[in-house]
């Protein structure tokens, strides 16, 4: 189905321009406000090419801007690039301020409004299908992403969510452990029951054991009365045990026992005390290696993995990096009561280009600050506090055909990846057919991809 674009546009020999230009979109055409807001209710386009001066008064932005608010009332998710006259900045930015995607100074080139129109509807799907994705997997409602690389683990996770199965979730810091961790707890039958979470990182050697199996009364100084451990309180839940490589060797033999029995003696304690718990354990170490070199029990590993899922960072999900900030912008909007509601495309493009150590607890992190220090509706990649790396600098040229193609070849190439070296996969994610692919391959001299290399 061909994805429809409004230009709204008086000038009938812009819309000429743009009819002969745009032939791989339906396009229908407004030339005044009113006339715009019907093609909008008819239509539902994705894209909206906006020009701001619309009659009566073209020298005039005001009807343009006000075209833009109602179109943004009414279809808040649809992306409007608005077209300017050469001198007219201020309006430019006024309308960027109002919600609109982007905007284009006239002369209009149609090469450019292309890609522009292009950039807005690949953005425009990647939302839509969130928000699908959203719906239809409701079981890891938590969980935000539809890269193969993230989906590959949810499933995983909602086959065993049913399961009292012993999980052991690896990862990075700051990859969403305990995210995962929560969402098969709150679907798996004992979602109704505490669920229970302790960092044995974060916890002194010395207090740990207490921590976790509880104390009697007088068991050592301080001692004052008989006090419940983690695994007593999480009865009939879920434990989760983050950061388990970190745990002592020493009491790693006392929580196998535990794995292994479901009883637990109190420090200080002698009676045997049974719990039904299920165990999720999360590390962001090398079991294995520490296994190796006997820093972590070998008959635990194998107790607490019975299945391992291996979380992938986020420099791993390059098509989720947009929908997760988008996602934090939101949220965090709310919870500053702030203006800002979009990313500049330095924005996007820094988030892009940024390797993301932290992960997302990182990007939390510079999200919630760039809605703080955001000065108007569109964050900035100062905001950020992100710049993008040499390797991603924009190119040297500014031939628009040669931009053109240096783009379409990159798409190609990452989508060609993103989808396992499936052609048709491919020709899908890029929203062009197979004979339109391969006549790209064919055109850019892509010799790899044809033979499938």
């Amino acid at each position: 189905m061909t994805d429809t674009v409004l230009v709204v546009d008086d000038d009938l020999g812009i819309q000429k321009q743009l009819k002969w230009s745009l032939t791989d979109y339906d396009v229908v055409f407004a030339d005044d406000r009113s006339s715009a807001i019907a093609q909008l209710r008819r239509h539902e386009p994705k894209v909206v090419t906006l020009d701001l001066g619309l009659p009566p008064d073209p020298a005039n932005a005001s009807e343009g801007l006000m075209a833009l608010e109602e179109i943004i009332a009414l279809a808040p998710r649809t992306k409007v690039i608005v077209v300017t006259g050469n001198n007219d900045k201020e309006n430019a930015l006024r309308a960027i301020d109002l919600g609109a995607y982007d905007f284009y100074q006239k002369p209009i080139d149609s090469d450019t409004i292309k890609l522009l129109i292009n950039r807005a509807l690949n953005l425009a799907k990647l939302e839509q299908e969130n928000r699908v994705l959203a719906k239809t997997r409701p079981g890891m409602g938590r969980i935000i992403g539809n890269s193969d690389a993230i989906q590959a683990v949810v499933r995983k996770a909602e086959k065993i969510a049913g399961t009292d199965i012993s999980t052991l979730l690896l990862g990075e810091s700051g990859t969403g452990k305990e995210v995962f961790a929560r969402s098969i707890h709150e679907h798996s039958p004992r979602k109704d029951k505490p669920f229970v979470a302790i960092n044995c990182a974060s916890i002194p050697e010395n207090l740990l054991e207490s921590e976790l199996f509880g104390y009697e009364k007088g068991a050592f100084t301080g001692a004052n009365k008989t006090t419940l451990g983690k695994i007593e309180t999480a009865q009939g839940g879920t434990l989760f045990l983050d950061e388990i490589g970190d745990m002592p060797i020493g009491l790693q033999a006392k929580m196998l026992r535990f794995l292994q029995e479901r009883v637990i003696e109190r420090v200080g304690g002698r009676n045997e005390i049974p719990v039904d718990i299920r165990v999720i354990c999360a590390t962001h170490r090398d079991l294995q290696s520490m296994v190796a070199e006997e820093s972590f029990r070998e008959d635990l590993y194998y107790r607490i993995g019975e299945i391992p899922i291996h979380i992938p960072p986020l420099r791993d999900r390059d098509q989720d990096i947009i929908l997760l900030a988008r996602t934090f912008l939101n949220m965090y909007r709310e919870e500053f009561n702030a203006k800002a509601k979009s990313f500049s495309d330095s924005a996007v493009q820094a988030m892009l280009a940024h390797k993301w150590p932290g992960n997302i607890r990182e990007m939390q992190n510079k999200l919630k600050s760039a809605v703080i220090m955001a000065e108007g509706t569109v964050v900035q990649a100062d905001d950020l506090g992100l710049t993008a790396v040499a390797g991603n600098a924009e190119p040297e040229t500014l031939n628009l055909r040669e931009v053109r193609e240096l783009a379409e070849s990159r798409a190609i190439r990452k989508a060609y990846q993103n989808a396992g070296k499936n052609m048709s996969k491919t020709a899908e994610l890029l929203g062009v057919t197979r004979p339109t692919l391969y006549s790209l391959i064919d055109k850019y001299q892509m010799e790899d991809i044809k033979t499938g290399t």
